[in-house]
């Protein structure tokens, strides 16, 4: 009798044995690829491994990581922000416009923090109110913000003017570390403290979990999405400030590619520590990810049209390692 419970109970602790493994499969197989990267780029590269080119990278990602932090909000709430990358371009033109003209550096910094809060209160409306899609909304008012960049600038980036103290925000240092990758842990910190530890966090998980079931339970579904959209823009507008600072000029399309790689960073966070649902800390990594491999693609000469193409196959390899395991509700 003893051999015959000895032989039922195996069975049962190797499918918990099973179960644990894949779940830890599903949390860290892109975190291990990412360190497996780090690993090859470190002994295959020259400079890789460098405390100068480590502090490259966090500096290089920080624009990029905000511009994620803030889509991590839309696409908890399974909203999708199309217009990031045309919003960091308003803020990136807008400031500078504003400096060069004498206003002071303060009053410049809140014009820019108030468009992003007008572009995130007009895509909300129109998701929330009017009832479009926020794919189809965000993409329209995307297209909108293109034309309005170039149209404040003329088509043309402007150079010179700016002051030092806005400048000092995007090419400074503190203690030899950049200015920005303060920014960047600031802005991972503060999303992360709001998605993890406020009641606003808890529902908007909620109301992107089960939107029916969140409305049953007396949560105010619209209110969520749309202080999701909003957020999406006002961190966006703050990258875009810092992007003009760092490029020493105003760019209408420089904030265009924070579009696909924002986008990039949230969906392979959802990859790892809880796949499946976007964490800000999941984006952070997402950003390093895609940063390693841009930094040790660029040290190695590769063309950038390369680049792309690499970049794009191991983001592929990363994602369908856990999609295959666990099913990725993206929105």
């Amino acid at each position: 009798m003893s051999g015959s419970a000895s032989t039922t109970a195996a069975p049962s602790h190797d499918r918990l044995f099973g179960l644990v493994r894949k779940d830890h499969v599903q949390r860290y197989s892109t975190l291990v690829v990412l360190i497996l990267m780090f690993l090859l780029f470190s002994v295959g590269v020259d400079r890789f491994l460098t405390s100068q080119n480590l502090l490259n990278i966090a500096q290089q990602i920080s624009m990029l990581t905000i511009v994620g932090a803030g889509l991590t909000f839309g696409f908890a709430a399974r909203e999708m922000d199309l217009s990031v990358g045309f919003t960091v371009g308003l803020a990136g033109v807008l400031v500078p416009l504003l400096l060069v003209a004498g206003v002071p550096l303060p009053l410049a910094l809140l014009a820019g923090i108030g468009a992003g809060l007008v572009v995130g209160c007009l895509n909300a409306f129109f998701v929330t109110v009017i009832g479009i899609p926020s794919l189809i909304a965000t993409l329209a008012s995307g297209s909108i913000l293109f034309g309005i960049n170039f149209l404040m600038t003329g088509g043309r980036a402007i150079y010179g003017g700016l002051p030092a103290s806005y400048l000092w925000l995007g090419q400074g240092r503190v203690l030899g570390i950049p200015v920005l990758a303060f920014f960047m842990l600031g802005a991972v910190l503060l999303a992360w403290f709001v998605m993890e530890r406020t009641v606003f966090g808890r529902y908007v998980y909620a109301v992107g979990g089960n939107q029916k079931a969140a409305e049953l339970s007396g949560v105010q579904v619209k209110r969520y999405r749309a202080a999701a959209l909003v957020v999406c823009s006002l961190f966006a507008v703050v990258a875009g400030t810092l992007l003009a600072a760092r490029l020493g000029s105003g760019q209408p399309n420089a904030g265009e590619r924070y579009l696909l790689d924002g986008l990039a960073t949230v969906f392979i966070g959802m990859t790892m520590l809880r796949p499946g649902t976007a964490t800000v800390l999941g984006t952070f990594f997402g950003a390093l990810f895609i940063g390693v491999i841009n930094n040790g693609l660029n040290l190695m000469g590769m063309d950038t049209y390369i680049q792309s193409i690499v970049k794009g196959v191991i983001i592929l390899v990363a994602v369908a390692i856990v999609s295959r395991s666990t099913k990725l509700n993206l929105l």
